[in-house]
């Protein structure tokens, strides 16, 4: 099995918990109270997503290679991260 790094978009809104999600995995997203417990489960969340469609017998998709342009919202936190799994 390789190792697939996908890239993975944070964001947290004032007076909410943080978020996550996978561009390249629809659906597959995170949440919780700090930055790494949200880390932690998004990580949890692809690797639980990648076996989905493998027992599924769908194919797993590669990363995209992507530029990034962070975009600036009064008082929010929005930036990307990459998570590194076996898929």
């Amino acid at each position: 099995m390789k190792r697939r790094q996908y890239l993975v978009q944070i964001n947290r809104d004032p007076g909410s918990d943080w978020g996550a999600s996978v561009p390249d995995l629809p659906g597959c997203v995170a949440t919780g109270k700090t930055l790494d417990t949200t880390l932690r489960r998004i990580e949890r969340a692809i690797e639980i997503h990648v076996r989905g469609l493998r027992e599924d017998g769908s194919p797993i998709p590669e990363p995209s290679h992507r530029t990034i342009t962070p975009r600036r919202r009064s008082r929010a936190i929005d930036f990307y991260a990459t998570i590194e799994v076996a898929a």
